[in-house]
């Protein structure tokens, strides 16, 4: 069964600091192209002969696979983590203070990732790690670099799509802006689904 767009889960024209503009682009041609690349590789892989393929070919879609499919991934969770500006609750705060030293701390942290990728491109994601049973801020690169077996609560893309039709060159701003858009009504929900197991 094809993948399809999840509904945009922030209101393009309430970003604070944002223009509908820029998050509507990045939801269509950046998110939506993941998702409808993700449908033409699966596609080929259904038709694909693997007993004769040769590995290049196969080791060359399954690449392909995770990136389309991490990128359409990690554009949920950035999309839905956008809203307003808010406050983590009392639960993930202390979960944050616990596993960072602080809330400020991790705010610190995940602030300092993002501007250290300016210009460049990749995520900073806030990651549950079943393994270790605590928060984590990690960076990825090329859609495709994630904890294993973490769960991504919090995304913010630093791909210059992102922000560039807003920014242009100034990362730094924008990654100050996406700090105070942020919804952590949807992180919560996430974490508390992932600390539960």
């Amino acid at each position: 069964m094809p993948y399809a767009m999840k509904p945009l889960g922030c209101d393009p024209a309430r970003i604070k600091g944002m223009s509908e503009r820029l998050i509507i682009s990045h939801y269509e041609n950046n998110y939506g192209g993941a998702v409808k690349r993700l449908n033409l590789i699966d596609e080929k892989l259904a038709e694909l002969d693997y007993a004769n393929a040769p590995g290049f070919l196969i080791n060359g879609l399954k690449r392909e696979q995770l990136i389309a499919m991490n990128s359409m991934i990690l554009h949920e969770v950035f999309f839905d983590g956008l809203g307003e500006q808010s406050e983590p609750d009392a639960v993930l705060r202390a979960a944050l203070a616990r596993d960072f030293g602080s809330y400020e701390r991790w705010r610190s942290e995940f602030l300092a990732m993002g501007k250290a990728l300016g210009g460049g491109s990749g995520w900073v994601l806030l990651c549950w790690s079943p393994r270790d049973r605590k928060l984590v801020n990690q960076w990825a690169s090329d859609h495709c670099h994630v904890l294993a077996g973490g769960t991504p609560i919090l995304a913010l893309d630093m791909y210059e799509h992102s922000y560039h039709i807003d920014f242009g060159a100034k990362a730094a701003s924008y990654v100050d802006t996406f700090m105070a858009a942020i919804r952590w009504k949807n992180a919560e929900q996430l974490f508390e689904q992932m600390s539960k197991d």
